[in-house]
């Protein structure tokens, strides 16, 4: 049986990350022949060429580039393995793991992390951004427990959706602008503003919003993280357009302005979390808190 070296595969990964088998072994702290020790027993056991060594650096072949991408998911899982170990050992209740997409507000999340802290100190949330399509794929396969996703998504086997969020849009403006009380697509077309970047929910929901009054403008620039979009508007160097919550903040601002929309936009979210089985009480108690700042604003 041909069973992976988990330290084999990291110098794999380390090497197509690094690029050169001199800069793995300093960074995994391995001796030069140790490392293309490692590659050639990998290579053995999987009867396989993984890299081709160029005169600068080492490049994968397309069996290797296939190792390593799901080598990620591999040592990934091995750690949390071994965390969750760790913790059924120290009496700890778990870590989970929380999909969060780019509309989630920056403000709500350390309000969230200090509630789950405050009611369950034993739970750990792990985060990582990233898309509510991923997101989804990914609590499918398991290698996330709980996803903040857009609203709708397509209906997936086995991931149960709860209505989370539904947070008006707003436009966030330089305090040195005329504008109106509410803003319409035809103002501020005509004017600088930004948004989410294109792969996001939210760069649709503006883009529809637009484009039902006719308009079709291009944004002056597309991010994915809400700070930065807000601080082109402190800055004045545009308009952003951002949920409510997420410039709640700013409503006392002499920098900035805040102005509603006209027509109405909303922004919905959702909580995912897979349903064949129970949810561990770690999973259980994230879904708690979350539910806990969970609004229907309209």
């Amino acid at each position: 049986m041909r069973n992976l070296n988990l330290d084999q595969l990291q110098t794999l990964i380390a090497i197509a990350d690094l690029g050169t088998f001199a800069a793995a072994a300093q960074a995994l702290h391995l001796a030069p022949p140790t490392v293309s020790l490692h590659i050639k027993e990998l290579e053995s056991r999987l009867e396989a060429t993984l890299l081709v060594r160029g005169r600068r650096q080492a490049e994968l072949t397309p069996a290797g580039e296939a190792l390593v991408q799901e080598g990620r998911k591999l040592l990934a899982a091995s750690d949390d393995l071994i965390d969750l170990v760790k913790r059924r050992a120290t009496g700890r209740e778990g870590l989970v793991r929380v999909g969060v997409s780019a509309g989630v507000s920056t403000r709500l999340l350390p309000m969230m992390l200090e509630a789950l802290a405050q009611q369950n100190p034993g739970v750990e949330i792990k985060l990582e951004a990233v898309g509510s399509a991923e997101t989804m794929q990914r609590l499918k396969a398991g290698t996330l427990d709980i996803g903040i996703v857009a609203s709708p998504q397509p209906v997936v086997a086995e991931i149960r959706m709860t209505p989370w969020r539904n947070d008006p849009m707003v436009v966030l403006l330089p305090a040195s602008w005329d504008a109106p009380e509410r803003v319409t697509p035809g103002w501020l077309a005509g004017r600088r503003w930004a948004s989410f970047a294109p792969a996001t929910q939210m760069h649709g929901l503006v883009s529809a919003w637009f484009g039902q009054a006719g308009f079709n403008p291009r944004p002056f620039l597309t991010l994915s993280y809400p700070g930065a979009l807000k601080s082109l508007a402190v800055a004045s160097q545009s308009a952003a357009l951002l949920p409510l919550e997420e410039v709640e903040d700013l409503q006392h601002s002499a920098e900035v302005q805040i102005r509603h929309l006209l027509p109405q936009l909303m922004r919905p979210m959702a909580i995912a979390h897979r349903q064949a089985a129970a949810p561990t009480g770690a999973v259980a108690a994230v879904l708690k808190v979350l539910q806990d700042f969970g609004s229907a604003r309209t």
